[in-house]
């Protein structure tokens, strides 16, 4: 605490990060609550034959949210993978990611860094089918790229190292990078998948449609049943609402300090001047008894018990206004009593 009890720049600093790092994971929390609570009210939808049924008594032949699940079935043609045989899909992603070695100049230690430096996905149309045969009925799911969770399995997956000469090592040593390899990943959203769908299901023409949801909600197209969707969310809910209690508790702890200690220092100074105020009365009061029986004022009289002469000189303000008893009395360590500055050494005063 820096003098007048305003906090040093240290607790201020201190307190703002504390505040602004609770501000930000309660902001966290809330949109996965929203998210949390929005799936929690999703209507499940069977796909069967009354599916056709229900969006055409639903408003605007439309269920805003809802949750289907259905087996991948290809519309026209599939996507085959370019590494494993008799792999059929209908989404595709290629990543190549380069794999290095970064020198940190701050810690002086290698990290590992990793850059996809190429990545490109095919898809084709595709629908939701029931999983027994012959429903006939389907589900036609549309941009599931711009799924918030798109469960792709990973078909293919090498590492290829780099190859180094001995130059080449020193040179990467110099520069701070030292690459390891290149890793190469297929993965498919393979035809046969179970698949739970959560988004807007709409009825258009003849056509049901799975799409990206239009209230800000997000759109799913996961291999994990619904039920098991639901406590992955809300045990992510609870894992931020617990930090956010962790960093705001924090943040009440560091405010309680701060306040404690401006209280204490307030409290110091009331003290001292109700102090000063009631020296400065006694002060008065003998004056005036000592004029009121005629006495002559002792201009030399120490200025703690008003009674003894002054017979110390303190160092180094140079202040002469105590006895030696009051000098003693005084408590550790030992101040001037006027300008409370410390006192580093005595010297005795004699009067002749």
């Amino acid at each position: 605490m820096e003098g007048g009890g305003r906090p040093s720049a240290l607790q201020a600093a201190l307190l703002a990060t504390s505040t602004a790092l609770t501000a930000l994971l309660y902001s966290v929390y809330r949109q996965k609550a929203r998210v949390a609570r929005g799936l929690e009210g999703a209507r499940t939808v069977r796909l069967d034959g009354d599916l056709r049924a229900v969006l055409l008594e639903a408003p605007g032949r439309c269920v805003p949210y809802a949750v289907i699940e259905g087996v991948v079935q290809s519309v026209k043609e599939t996507l085959s993978s370019q590494f494993v045989e008799n792999c059929k899909g209908v989404v595709q992603r290629l990543t190549l990611q380069e794999h290095k070695m970064v020198w940190n100049r701050t810690t002086h230690l290698w990290n590992d860094y990793e850059k996809i430096i190429h990545q490109r996905t095919n898809t084709t149309p595709f629908d939701l089918v029931p999983p027994e045969e012959g429903a006939g009925v389907t589900v036609r799911v549309m941009k599931p790229l711009d799924a918030a969770e798109l469960s792709l399995e990973t078909v293919y997956e090498k590492f290829h190292p780099s190859v180094q000469s001995f130059t080449d090592a020193i040179g990467h040593y110099i520069s701070g990078e030292r690459p390891k390899g290149i890793q190469e990943t297929e993965q498919m959203l393979k035809v046969g998948t179970a698949l739970t769908g959560v988004g807007e299901l709409v009825l258009d023409n003849a056509t049901i449609k799975l799409q990206p949801p239009k209230q800000g909600m997000p759109y799913y197209l996961s291999s994990l049943d619904f039920s098991t969707l639901l406590q992955k969310h809300e045990a992510n809910v609870r894992f931020w609402k617990i930090l956010t209690v962790v960093f705001g508790f924090a943040t009440c702890t560091v405010l309680f300090f701060i306040l404690r200690k401006q209280y204490r220092h307030h409290r110091e100074r009331r003290h001292l001047k109700q102090m000063q105020e009631e020296f400065r009365q006694a002060q008065e009061r003998l004056m005036r008894e000592m004029n009121a029986e005629g006495g002559e004022t002792l201009k030399n009289a120490c200025v703690v018990c008003l009674s003894n002469a002054k017979s110390c000189v303190f160092l180094e303000c140079g202040h002469v206004c105590s006895c030696s008893e009051c000098y003693r009395a005084l408590p550790e360590p030992k101040r001037c009593p006027v300008c409370r500055q410390p006192v580093s050494r005595v010297v005795p005063l004699y009067n002749s």
